[in-house]
């Protein structure tokens, strides 16, 4: 919680700042297809969580120039989870992400830019070896951010995006409600997509 005020401070700071500064084509709009792929760790030898591809859409407003903030929404995706090569069930997660963004020469047609913001994950779905073990509903965690948009005519972008996601959770005994471990997730995503600006 102290992390989303922080985080909801800087950018009520960064609008404040910015709003004076901004342009005609302040929002951007991105439809990406991600590739989800978990760098899983745990305290239970042998747990892993499988990599996803999945739809994206995220919505940028231009502060400035040079700066944005961009909510980064998809559809609830499902991962399988294995123990030792085997699987053991699945789960889903929704990740929306919040960035704020220093986009470098936001008037060439080579346009990168870096990022750094927070996310919440909500976790639902869970079914884990045969529904005795369970995980938290929900994760908050920082996400950094880097790629690069390139313009293909007025106002129309090809875009490269990765980002990484700290998402955590702690594995429950279903029974009796005990903690059986811990599971990091923290997904690296890569994203190819296309977008407008207007």
């Amino acid at each position: 919680m102290k992390r989303t005020l922080v985080f909801a401070v800087i950018g009520a700071s960064l609008l404040g700042s910015g709003v004076a500064l901004a342009e005609k084509g302040d929002w951007m709009v991105r439809l990406r297809a991600i590739n989800i792929a978990p760098d899983t760790s745990s305290s239970i030898a042998g747990l892993d969580v499988d990599s996803t591809v999945a739809p994206e859409v995220d919505i940028s407003y231009f502060l400035s120039k040079n700066l944005a903030m961009e909510l980064i929404l998809t559809v609830p995706q499902k991962h399988d989870v294995t123990l030792a090569g085997a699987t053991i069930g699945s789960f889903k997660h929704l990740p929306p992400t919040l960035t704020f963004q220093y986009h470098f020469v936001p008037d060439q047609k080579f346009r990168p830019y870096v990022g750094a913001g927070i996310n919440y994950t909500r976790i639902s779905g869970v079914n884990l070896a045969g529904g005795t073990l369970t995980l938290e509903n929900d994760s908050w965690g920082p996400a950094i951010q880097v790629g690069f948009d390139y313009e293909v005519a007025k106002d129309r972008f090809i875009n490269v995006d990765l980002k990484r996601i700290k998402i955590s959770s702690d594995v429950i005994t279903t029974a009796t409600g005990a903690k059986a471990g811990d599971l990091d997730v923290d997904p690296w995503v890569f994203g190819v997509g296309y977008g407008w600006r207007f």
